[in-house]
């Protein structure tokens, strides 16, 4: 199982970026997805997760900012941001689960086997 996650980059704040995360060896239609992010000196922490079934996780601080999407059939998930501050720079990594974790555990990191390469989002002027 590879995950690739690509997209990332510099944006001022207010831009938009899309994340992209494909994903081979796996299914997604039986494949929980999970978008986390760490910035220097904080926690990792999960931005969107998407299960199986379509539930979505989503981080209160990017909630209305941040979708995440999936397109089973090119067995990639995105990750739309807009509105972006310079509180998202982070390297983004997408991971995978074929645990089909519920909606309260999500955005549980532990859940998730696979994970892939990190990419710089950076939010400055």
């Amino acid at each position: 199982v590879q995950l690739q996650a690509s997209g990332g980059g510099l944006v001022q704040p207010g831009g938009s970026l899309r994340l992209s995360c494909a994903v081979s060896g796996l299914n997604l239609d039986y494949s929980a997805i999970g978008w986390f992010r760490q910035a220097p000196g904080k926690e990792r922490e999960a931005v969107p997760c998407i299960s199986s079934r379509g539930d979505t996780y989503y981080a209160n601080s990017v909630k209305g900012r941040f979708t995440i999407s999936r397109d089973n059939a090119k067995t990639t998930v995105y990750l739309q941001m807009s509105s972006l501050t310079p509180e998202d720079t982070a390297v983004y990594s997408c991971a995978a689960t074929s645990k089909r974790p519920v909606v309260s555990a999500l955005s549980d990191a532990s859940m998730y086997d696979y994970w892939g390469q990190g990419t710089q989002v950076t939010v400055s002027s």
